[in-house]
């Protein structure tokens, strides 16, 4: 794996070019900045020509090291946020607790894995699946006070935690993010999908951005990244680390 941004050493650089990345490496790298204030940073992948996707699925576009990137910003993370559909359509399972993060999660104060968060409006999920029967942690629910009841009962009964963000029938990005925090859960990560995406970024609360670009053309009607509702003026990001492996650009930026 190349460095490519920032470079402050360039015979380090040249050196270590090529070499493999160590997990504690990877994880200072994307290490959430100091402090008690929320950070919500989205990851996710994206082929050349922009499609968040491939058939419904965002596996195709991937690499090995995408995934090993994956893994690293879930073990640093105190909660993962997604939307239902992506759970549906990606077949979501607890996160899991990994011995090469316990030490590092232990001195952060953090439990063994992060939470997951499904927001969803309907609640029209599945509640036999692993995800809520077999989670390390409890399955946080977001969702509005105008949900239906019927469901909510369900979901507890299930053993998720409904937690409300929103006052309507669906979720308020800023107040899910404000929800979460408020239970020590600052350090937020959002894997979509471009729904859910969208609605952040709409919302003005993504800090950050992982994105892994990869060197696929996949053509079609696949969704971008981000959907929903255009801003009313673009939201500026700056480049704060990039990273290559096998033709794959791992980007990071931060909102300015």
């Amino acid at each position: 794996m190349r460095q490519l941004f920032p470079v402050t050493d360039m015979t380090a650089f040249s050196a270590a070019s090529d070499r493999e990345w160590s997990l504690d490496a990877l994880a200072d790298a994307y290490a959430y900045p100091e402090g008690d204030a929320p950070w919500l940073r989205a990851n996710m992948v994206s082929s050349l020509d922009g499609a968040g996707q491939h058939e419904g699925r965002s596996q195709p576009l991937s690499s090995e090291t995408d995934m090993r990137i994956f893994g690293i910003l879930r073990g640093l993370a105190d909660v993962v946020v997604v939307g239902a559909e992506t759970v549906r359509l990606e077949g979501y399972r607890p996160a899991r607790a990994r011995e090469a993060f316990a030490d590092r999660r232990a001195a952060a104060g953090q439990g063994p894995a992060p939470v997951l968060a499904v927001v969803s409006a309907s609640l029209n999920l599945d509640f036999s699946l692993p995800l809520f029967t077999e989670p390390l942690v409890p399955t946080l629910i977001l969702t509005g006070a105008a949900a239906p009841a019927e469901r909510v009962a369900v979901a507890r009964e299930a053993g998720a935690e409904v937690l409300i963000a929103g006052d309507g029938a669906g979720v308020d990005p800023a107040r899910a993010v404000a929800v979460l925090a408020a239970r020590g859960l600052r350090r937020q990560l959002t894997e979509g999908g471009p729904r859910l995406l969208g609605q952040f970024v709409a919302a003005g609360v993504l800090d950050e951005l992982c994105l892994t670009i990869s060197p696929t053309m996949t053509a079609g009607d696949a969704q971008r990244i981000a959907g929903g509702p255009a801003v009313a003026v673009p939201t500026r990001f700056q480049v704060a680390s990039l990273l290559e492996q096998d033709g794959f650009l791992f980007t990071r930026y931060r909102r300015i």
